[in-house]
């Protein structure tokens, strides 16, 4: 029973893990053509919600944004086709790239601060 109560105190003296929370971040457009209609989601729900961000090729938009999770979908209209990147993770992250190409398909590049 002591060697118990000594390891329950012991648990309870570590510290918390942090908790990441997604927030703002630079919206990078590294595909070649405009995207339009950019919106999100958490990932693997229904819910798309838009984002004001939809820069042109190269371009670079602030997105203000927080939630307590991580994974969330992001979609735009790329050359009039709706293009969905998948399990993008906000945090911890300055800025997220959008890539596409035909062979590839979509994915992301981070830069985390």
């Amino acid at each position: 029973m002591k060697t118990r109560l000594i390891l329950i105190a012991a648990l309870a003296s570590l510290p918390a893990p942090a908790l990441a929370d997604a927030g703002n971040f630079l919206l990078i457009n590294g595909t070649e053509v405009a995207l339009g209609d950019v919106q999100i989601r958490r990932a693997g729900t229904q819910g798309w919600k838009p984002l004001a961000a939809a820069p042109s090729p190269g371009a670079r938009s602030s997105v203000k944004f927080a939630d307590p999770d991580c994974a969330f979908d992001l979609q735009a209209t790329v050359s009039g086709s709706a293009v969905t990147w998948a399990g993008v993770n906000l945090c911890d992250v300055k800025s997220v790239t959008l890539k596409s190409d035909g062979a590839a398909g979509p994915w992301v590049d981070y830069d985390a601060p």
